[in-house]
């Protein structure tokens, strides 16, 4: 009998990654660099959809062999309207908002639009699951003090939510019945508190509240901003992506690479100390502000993300959030694996798949 596998799909702006998932694990796993070839010269993501496409189409067949059965492919959501988190079918009325962007341009939105199309050559469902436009907050979580701004929820949902749940079936616990916050440690920071598997409330990751992060402002004052954006110094479109590319430690330090800010403070760098342990007492007190969103009954606190394999940052954490919670550490993204359980949590029914 051939062995059940799921493609899992996840693009970003100069790369694709790929893999094959058995039940057992990863069969297959690849990044396919696109540096210095046509798709990096192309600006729009749907001229890159066809050379992707072949690309990673032409690396799945030789994945699958004679030994293998594809079930499903599944792909990294993109910028959608506001959801509830869980596995989606790929829909026409979900692509037709990717490929006109309707929600903001990134490179995921190709996740499901080569998903759909590679699904289709192989006659198996395509599925989303989790995209960074997840909303499940609180009523009260969504009000901002200012009525014509709202506060978003744009957040790592794919990899905090599978953190939830592998540490929910440790304790062996149901989903339902537990009580987490997670703190997503990367390029961004995600700091969210899960009720019952529902991510509640979260600062917005991408350009809003919460800690800054190696590349990202988080929460700034606003004076400041005000002063910034009428300085006639940079156009909409410049001081976004200052805020969100060119901040936080790179903008401190010159490097967004933890490892070369923590090889600095070992080496008596002051400043790099004083600014990494800035960005951690904001971490830190994002946490405690979330411990409040959950009335302090909390099962754990879970550190996550590229920097949570630091065992400097993690130490770092905990001196400051151990008395709230037990703190565990799931080092790393684990989004290849997180998009095949769902994936197969879809396939064996353990899970009802949504309609968009």
């Amino acid at each position: 009998m051939r062995k059940e596998v799921v493609f899992v799909i996840n693009p970003g702006s100069t790369s694709t990654k790929i893999a094959l998932f058995s039940r057992d694990g990863v069969e297959y796993q690849e990044t396919v660099d696109h540096t210095g070839t046509k798709i990096c010269e192309m600006v729009s993501i749907l001229d890159q959809i066809p050379l992707r496409r072949e690309i990673i189409e032409k690396r799945l067949k030789e994945w699958l062999g004679e030994n293998k059965k594809l079930v499903a492919v599944i792909g990294r959501g993109g910028l959608l309207r506001p959801i509830e988190s869980g596995v989606y079918r790929v829909n026409e009325k979900m692509l037709d908002d990717l490929r006109n962007c309707r929600y903001g341009v990134h490179a995921s939105n190709m996740g499901a639009l080569l998903a759909e199309q590679i699904s289709k050559d192989f006659g198996v469902p395509a599925f989303i699951a989790d995209p960074v436009t997840v909303d499940e907050m609180l009523p009260e979580a969504r009000i901002s003090g200012v009525p014509e701004i709202k506060r978003r929820s744009r957040a790592h949902v794919l990899n905090t939510k599978a953190c939830v749940r592998e540490e929910a079936k440790r304790r062996g616990k149901k989903l339902e019945e537990t009580r987490f916050i997670v703190a997503h440690m990367g390029g961004g920071i995600t700091v969210a508190p899960f009720d019952g598997g529902k991510m509640v409330d979260c600062n917005d990751a991408l350009l809003g509240m919460g800690p800054f992060s190696p590349e990202r402002a988080g929460a700034l004052p606003i004076a400041g901003v005000l002063d910034l954006a009428f300085s006639g110094r940079y156009t909409r479109e410049e001081l976004e992506k200052k805020f969100i590319k060119n901040s936080g430690l790179k903008a401190y330090l010159g490097t967004s690479n933890v490892k070369e800010v923590i090889d600095r403070i070992r080496k008596g760098d002051k400043e790099a100390e004083l600014v990494f342990n800035a960005m951690i007492y904001q971490v830190a007190k994002e946490i405690g502000a979330m411990a409040t969103v959950l009335k302090g009954k909390i099962d754990a606190i879970i550190i996550t993300g590229g920097m949570a394999r630091s065992e400097f940052v993690v130490k770092k954490i905990k001196e400051r959030v151990g008395f709230i919670a037990d703190v565990v550490v799931y080092p790393g993204e684990n989004e290849m694996k997180a998009l095949a359980d769902n994936a197969f949590r879809a396939l064996d029914e353990v899970e009802i798949v949504k309609e968009y």
